[in-house]
């Protein structure tokens, strides 16, 4: 039997709060005129990224994010997005723990791990529709314009609402 701490219990909950948080943003989308749509999702995802941190906390967003192409009717895409998300969580937390261990401002460091993560995104889907969903390197390309404004978006979210997130409180007591 698995007892949990309060701090664990906190955690989880916080975790469960962002993977549906995502799964919210992401569903409430706007199609976009190739394939796939664009939404508020990944402002979500990078806000819970670096709320939780570390592994637990990109498996949480990440979760989200596929859950979303399943009920959304993207189940083609939900093993991309599980990885594409992971690896965009990821990096967007590693690379914030990096620059702030330079005494870097954290809006900065947000805001540089943020487009990197976004920009794995973009690589990410790129190549997920090219080549494993084969729609090719041209259809694929069409819809970089689009993940990039989303990508755009994402930053402008995250990075403002983070602060808000900070004076709750929320990211000392995880």
């Amino acid at each position: 039997m698995i007892i949990l701490s309060k701090l664990h219990t906190r955690r989880l909950a916080v975790g469960a709060l962002f993977c549906a948080l995502v799964l919210a943003a992401t569903l409430i989308s706007v199609p976009t005129p190739v394939v796939g749509n664009a939404n508020l999702g990944d402002g979500v995802l990078l806000l819970g990224a670096w709320t939780l941190g570390g592994p637990f906390g990109a498996a949480a967003v990440a979760l989200g994010a596929m859950l979303a192409d399943l009920i959304g009717g993207y189940a083609a895409y939900a093993p991309g997005t599980l990885l594409i998300k992971l690896s965009m969580a990821l990096v967007a937390i590693l690379l914030d723990r990096l620059l702030r261990s330079f005494k870097l401002p954290r809006g900065f460091c947000h805001l540089v791990a943020g487009l990197t993560a976004e920009l794995v995104m973009i690589l990410g889907y790129f190549l997920y529709e090219a080549f494993v969903l084969s729609f090719g390197p041209t259809v694929a390309a069409a819809n970089i314009p689009f993940n990039a404004v989303q990508g755009v978006l994402a930053l402008l979210v995250s990075v403002t609402v983070y602060p808000l997130v900070e004076r709750l409180g929320l990211c000392k007591r995880l």
